[in-house]
Order: C-alpha cells, then sequence, then structure tokens
C-alpha cells in the first residue's frame, strides 16, 4: 500500500530569510502544500498564536501537528520526503554527509551572515572597510575550503542540498543587495577575487529557480532600507 502524503500548510512571510528555507526546500521536494501569509509588520493574531506561540514563521502544519523553527521545519521536510537534498542516517554516507552539511550552515551563518545587518547599518567608509575585510577573511578561511568540491553544489552535487536550503535565502541577498545599495559592490568583488569557490556557489545559488522562487529583490529591498531608516 502506498504511503499516505500528509496534508502540509505552511504559515510564512515571503519577505523573511527564514520562512525562505522552508520554501525552498518545499519547491525541491515538489510536494503539495497550502499557504498562509502572517503579517510581520504587525502584532499576530490570537489565532496564530495558538500555531505558534513565539509569533515567528515559518510554522508547518504537518495534518493535526505543528513545527516550527527554519531549521527544524527544513531538517523534518528533508527527512518525511527523501530525495536528493540529504541522505537518510541509515546510508552509509548519511551521518557524514549530515555532519559536513551541519557544520557547513553553521559556519556560513556564524562568519559571514552574521556580517551582513552590520555591513548595512555602517555609517563611514572606514567601518564598512573593516566589516568587508573580517567578511572576506573569514569566508577565505572558513568556507572557501568547504567548497572545494563543490559540483556546483555542496559537496560535489549537481543539485541542491540541504546546506543551500538553509543558507540559500541569505547567499540570495548578500548577492543581490549591491545592486539596491544595501552593501558595496566591492564586497562581491573581493569575495569573486580571493575566495573563488565560495563565489561559484554563491553565484550558482543565488540563479537556482528554487531559491529566486519567491524572492521579490526590489521590494525586500526597498522594505530593508525602510526598517534600516527607523533603526
Amino acid at each position: 500500500m502506498a504511503a499516505v502524503t500528509p496534508k502540509l500548510k505552511l504559515y510564512t512571510n515571503h519577505g523573511c530569510p527564514w520562512a525562505h528555507r522552508a520554501h525552498i526546500a518545499l519547491s525541491e521536494l515538489k510536494v503539495p502544500f497550502d499557504e498562509e501569509i502572517i503579517d510581520l509588520g504587525v502584532p499576530r493574531t490570537a489565532e496564530y498564536l495558538k500555531v505558534n506561540p513565539r509569533g515567528l514563521v515559518p510554522s508547518l502544519r504537518v495534518d493535526d501537528q505543528i513545527i516550527t523553527e527554519s531549521a527544524v521545519v527544513a531538517a523534518f521536510l528533508a527527512d518525511a520526503f527523501p530525495s536528493h537534498l540529504v541522505p537518510a542516517s541509515s546510508d552509509p554516507n548519511g551521518p557524514l554527509t549530515r555532519a559536513r552539511i551541519a557544520f557547513f550552515v553553521d559556519t556560513y551563518m556564524s562568519k559571514v551572515n552574521v556580517s551582513l545587518y552590520p555591513l548595512m547599518k555602517a555609517t563611514t567608509e572606514e567601518e564598512r572597510s573593516a566589516i568587508i575585510q573580517k567578511t572576506v577573511d573569514a569566508v577565505v578561511k572558513e568556507i572557501e575550503p568547504l567548497l572545494a568540491n563543490a559540483g556546483p553544489f555542496f559537496g560535489g552535487s549537481s543539485q541542491l542540498t540541504l546546506a543551500e536550503v538553509l543558507t540559500g535565502s541569505f547567499v540570495i541577498r548578500l548577492w543581490s543587495w549591491p545592486k539596491y545599495g544595501l552593501v558595496p559592490q566591492s564586497v562581491i568583488d573581493q569575495l569573486s577575487e580571493k575566495a573563488p569557490n565560495f563565489s561559484r556557489w554563491a553565484e550558482a545559488v543565488s540563479k537556482h529557480p528554487s531559491v529566486k522562487g519567491i524572492f521579490d529583490a526590489e521590494g525586500i529591498a526597498r522594505r530593508t532600507k525602510e526598517r534600516l531608516a527607523k533603526s
């Protein structure tokens, strides 16, 4: 008897990079789901707080169960719908691949993504240059070696993996923000020169249909500028 596909409902916001992770996973897995957009610009409704008391997105309803937190949602989807994203833990290469993906994602978020907001907030050229230098140095030291065999995606894969699911929404922002004046073009130029593995990978990630799917670069850039002006 064929397995019954659970009914999925994603509570999301298309401008949120964390919720974007779930969209990338769902796009790659090609599983049907319903969607409810949560307005992050106003207090959460009592109804949504019953779904997720933290009021964050994404939340995923699986039949009558709720899963929250973007990395947990993405990992659940990868496990629930076996695919190219990640080998099963029972696969001989599964545990090691999963560990390497987890390390890569943690490194990207803690060494690269952490610099993006301070870079957008920097008010002087000296401050921007210092952040760019720190970011580029971190990529060269920490990320570049991990992408030596990218093909063009993590671990030599020709398809997206869970590594891209969990970093793609942030990569596409970094790669598109210079066009809208949110970060200097020099950060991309320096990465292209000093971290070619990373640059090729980031370019492939930012152009992938599953990553681009819900990404409204102009609209998100405009709203980001508005938030920065108020902060």
